[in-house]
């Protein structure tokens, strides 16, 4: 099934690239040769002096076991795990750069950092090619912009980044356990019903953005309501995992090339970015008394 998470439905993304070829049973080989069917062919022959192979050491060269995914250059688990904690690592060394280096209520630079990450995002999730730099870069001005932004939260409510991480784990952790147990089916339904909300959640939030442009608000980040729509986008970054870790079985499954690793790094550090913001956002408002 293909994934409809704008990161993993590029055309050319997490399919097998050409030539890989198969190879038939050679008990159907033609007779010719009797029971081997390779005898008589250049490949039967050892080097000059040594004589022709024998049929033991034909049957051990075609029917030994297959050469597994790295030694084909196809992409496994722990080559997506490996990416992704290349990635996550960028992403929290300049979030911790951005904290020590930026005083709490400078939010210029960070501001700049973001948007800039959201270019970059842009072009990554568009490119058809995978670009290893790019997703690098992606997840240091991301970082950047988060970790400005964590510490002046924590400024004002001590402890919040803390709290916002071990929320954003235990939602991974969650999902990936009722993915992985089969309590979550990624159906087309599924997927259509999520990537339904997901779209109003977000034209909600650029509405509200428009409207505090000119001095109104909707109330969607603070009391009840705010609360109410925290818990609705962390549900959507959960959603986005689920679509993820589906992406990412169906790429290993049919062999995608290892490259596409990247590119499953990346879909699953926007998710995380986007359940840890949502995270901040609600902890926030329930610590809005403190």
């Amino acid at each position: 099934m293909r994934s409809s998470n704008p990161v993993f439905s590029r055309e050319g993304s997490f399919t097998r690239e050409p030539g890989y070829a198969g190879f038939g049973n050679s008990a159907q080989a033609g007779g010719q040769y009797g029971t081997n069917p390779y005898a008589g062919t250049p490949y039967a022959q050892q080097p000059q002096g040594q004589g022709p192979l024998t049929d033991e050491q034909l049957y051990q060269m075609y029917n030994g076991p297959s050469a597994g995914p790295a030694a084909t250059g196809r992409m496994t688990l722990d080559d997506v795990v490996a990416r992704t904690a290349m990635t996550l690592l960028t992403l929290v060394a300049a979030g911790a750069v951005a904290w020590f280096a930026l005083p709490f209520e400078n939010f210029g630079v960070a501001i700049g950092a973001s948007l800039v990450a959201m270019v970059v995002g842009l072009v990554v999730s568009f490119k058809r090619s995978v670009s290893p730099p790019l997703i690098l870069l992606y997840a240091g001005l991301e970082g950047f912009a988060l970790g400005a932004v964590t510490h002046a939260f924590n400024t004002i409510w001590p402890g919040i980044a803390i709290q916002a991480v071990l929320g954003t784990a235990a939602v991974f952790a969650a999902m990936l356990f009722a993915y992985k147990s089969g309590r979550i089916r990624v159906t087309p339904r599924y997927t259509r019903i999520g990537i339904a909300v997901a779209m109003g959640f977000v034209l909600l939030l650029l509405v509200n953005m428009i409207a505090m442009a000119f001095g109104a608000d909707m109330g969607l980040r603070s009391g009840p309501l705010g609360i109410v729509v925290g818990l609705i986008g962390i549900g959507l970054g959960a959603f986005f995992l689920s679509l993820d870790f589906a992406a990412i079985e169906e790429a290993i499954a049919q062999g995608a090339p290892q490259k596409e690793a990247w590119r499953a790094a990346f879909g699953l550090t926007l998710s995380l970015v986007w359940i840890y913001v949502e995270m901040l956002r609600l902890i926030a408002i329930l610590r809005g008394d403190d």
